[in-house]
């Protein structure tokens, strides 16, 4: 399917201010650029690179006062993500070296103090994707979608105690839950279609029967329709702005947009479920 995606948003400076972002796609296995745009107003000089994480980045310093920022993408992504209910753990030995790192702990995903938790949630499921997709459902049915609940703080461990949280909190327990198994998983930023309200959004994936599979806990069912911004070990390595300047970049207003588009480019229609989620967040000085 064909998704356009928009991200509008303004910041105040209130000095020139390091910024680095991430707030472009990249062409992959699972999605596709058919265009894209990204403006700045003012304009500044900005370079791009790719981290360690294979994200597109973006760097500039943030004048003194108001920033406009605005970025566009036209993507062929999938309409339907797959599913493998009976794909098996990945051996150790046989999993690809770029996804050891998704087996550690990390800030938001305290992984080595969850392993009883995750054996309990489980239960005889077979190792592999049955385990993920139980722990999916539990955070699904057992853990109340509610802002305001969580802060930046907030690690996997405390969303628990709290029973409640939103798509970040959410993303961050089903990935220490499953590195406690032994299954590597990274959390992932961007647009989800049909999203209400609109805004960005964040899941998870694992890594079993030899690939990485999406996971979304905020959904009764798997849903397609996704746009991937950024992957990380936990929020810390995906905030679609982190600013190092020494007063804190304030966004003062943000807007996404998704629509689905016809082979010709003609927006396609359908109605939108209502599946509220909020933004990713930002990051100052993130560690």
């Amino acid at each position: 399917m064909k998704l356009k995606a928009s991200c509008t948003l303004t910041v105040t400076a209130a000095v020139d201010t390091p910024l680095v972002a991430m707030l472009r796609p990249r062409s992959g296995a699972a999605q596709w650029i058919i265009s894209d745009r990204y403006e700045l107003h003012p304009w500044v000089p900005t370079t791009e690179y790719v981290d360690s994480y294979g994200n597109l980045c973006q760097r500039l310093v943030v004048p003194r006062g108001e920033m406009h920022i605005a970025v566009e993408v036209t993507m062929a992504v999938e309409a339907q993500i797959a599913v493998a209910p009976d794909a098996p753990a990945t051996p150790i030995e046989q999993l690809p070296d770029d996804a050891l790192l998704y087996l550690l702990q990390s800030r938001y995903c305290p992984s080595d103090k969850m392993a009883e938790r995750a054996r309990e949630i489980v239960g005889d499921a077979s190792a592999g994707y049955a385990q993920v997709e139980k722990i999916r459902s539990w955070i699904h049915h057992n853990l109340e979608y509610k802002y305001g609940v969580s802060e930046a703080t907030t690690d996997a461990m405390d969303t628990l105690k709290l029973g409640a949280g939103v798509c970040r909190d959410f993303s961050h327990v089903g990935i220490a839950l499953c590195r406690s198994l032994q299954i590597p998983a990274r959390i992932v930023v961007g647009y989800l279609h049909k999203l209400d309200p609109m805004d960005l959004h964040a899941w998870f994936e694992a890594f079993v029967g030899g690939r990485w599979y999406t996971f979304d806990a905020t959904q009764e069912q798997p849903v397609g329709g996704r746009i991937v911004l950024a992957y990380g070990r936990d929020a810390a390595d995906v905030a679609f702005i982190s600013d190092y300047g020494g007063t804190p970049l304030k966004v003062d207003a943000m807007k996404v947009q998704v629509s689905a588009l016809e082979d010709d480019g003609a927006p396609a229609s359908s109605p939108p479920p209502r599946c509220p989620q909020p933004v990713a967040g930002t990051e100052s000085h993130p560690v």
